[in-house]
Order: C-alpha cells, then sequence, then structure tokens
C-alpha cells in the first residue's frame, strides 16, 4: 500500500482514538535518531527474502498447538506477543514486528540471534525506543505510521499484527496465512484499558480484509 493510500486510512485511526499526529512525527524522528548508526536493513534484502515465499504471521492470541501449522518454507513474522512462544520451542522467527510493547527483552535475545526487528515509532512509546532500541544488536528497520523518511519506513498497518500483514503483502510474499489472531476475544496486556485493546483489533480486522481483498 503506497502512503496516499494509507494515509487516508491513518487519518481516520488518529481521529478515532484521539491520537496527536504531532506525537506520531516526534517518535518517528527520535527512532531514526536512534538507530541511525545502528545495524539497519536494506528494504532491498527484506524484499528478496520475502518476495515471491509463503508468509506466515503470528499474533498475540497464538496458541503452542499453532506449532503443527508452521511451514518449514514459510517466512515467519511474528508480532511481539508470538515471540516468547516460538522461543520455548526452539523457533526463531524470521522477522518480529514490535512497538516494544511485550517482552522486550526476548524480542532482544531473538533478534542477537538472527530475527530482524521492525521497530515502530509512535506518538505514546518514546520512552520504550529510548530505553531499548539501544539493547538491539541484530538487523533492525525502523517504521512509522505517518510520513515516511529517511531510514524510517511506513507499509502500512496499525497494530503489531496486521503491520505484519501489511509488510508481507508490501514486499510481495506469494501467499499470507495469519494464525494467532482473535478479533473478537482479545487478551488485554497487563494495565491495558480491553475496550481500547478490542477497538484496536477492530481495526486490525478491517484493515487487514480491505489489504487482502485488494491483494
Amino acid at each position: 500500500m503506497n502512503f496516499n493510500d494509507w494515509s487516508i486510512l491513518y487519518k481516520e485511526i488518529i481521529a478515532d482514538f484521539g491520537y496527536d499526529e504531532v506525537a506520531d512525527s516526534s517518535s518517528s524522528e527520535l527512532l531514526s535518531s536512534l538507530i541511525h548508526e545502528m545495524n539497519i536493513m536494506d528494504p532491498d534484502i527484506l524484499k528478496n527474502m520475502i518476495s515471491g515465499n509463503p508468509a506466515i504471521v503470528l499474533g498475540v492470541a497464538m496458541r503452542p498447538e499453532d506449532m503443527d501449522c508452521l511451514d518449514e518454507e514459510a517466512i515467519i513474522i511474528a508480532a511481539e506477543g508470538a515471540v516468547t512462544i516460538l522461543l520455548r520451542h526452539d523457533i526463531l522467527p524470521d522477522i518480529i514486528i514490535t512497538d516494544l510493547d511485550g517482552d522486550v527483552e526476548e524480542q532482544i535475545h531473538a533478534n542477537s540471534r538472527g530475527s530482524i526487528a521492525i521497530i515502530h515509532a509512535h506518538g505514546d512509546n518514546m520512552d520504550s525506543l529510548r530505553h531499548w532500541v539501544p539493547k538491539f544488536t541484530g538487523r533492525i528497520m525502523g517504521t512509522t505510521q505517518n510520513r515516511p523518511h529517511g531510514v524510517i519506513h511506513n507499509f502500512g498497518g496499525f497494530t503489531d499484527g496486521d503491520r505484519g500483514v501489511f509488510l508481507a503483502s508490501h514486499f510481495d510474499a506469494s501467499d499470507i496465512k495469519l494464525l494467532g489472531f482473535d478479533f473478537d476475544d482479545p487478551i488485554p496486556k497487563p494495565g491495558k484499558d480491553p475496550e481500547v485493546k478490542k477497538k484496536k483489533l477492530g481495526w486490525a480486522k478491517r484493515l487487514i480484509s480491505q489489504l487482502l481483498e485488494e491483494k
């Protein structure tokens, strides 16, 4: 999805949630400053990795029994909540999608072993960016939900899970399979409002459906 198409959806999202577009921009500028001397992933390498290959995007509602559904030939894209489950089964995801709102130490560990970390900036995670980003030692890429710039990209998507789907679509995966996505009965994170989580997953469902229908 190109940015002009995405920006229409983005404007709807920030209006719906009351988010601050200026804060989103400030966060993406911060992320750019933090990663500019780190091991930044070239998008062409991601394209060569994903294009023409099947991708499995794993959401936070992933269950241990979902391990049996993983295709060894597929590119494994894990939203941050799925990383811990994969590591417990000695499976290293190819790509991690994170806004640093989960078990970040597990993500850092996976990144040090070879997982590519796609780190997302938005208006209310600037403290997490400052704390965690310098601890990543492997290959990383920065993303934003508003206008991309420099080393900060926007492939579309709002939550970790649907950003993984948008990433796979952007880089022309031959097939995209979803596991661990429960849009109707979300798993709230400690200290988070479950109603906001449900609302976010409503948007995720809409975005994924629209994207896959157009693909």
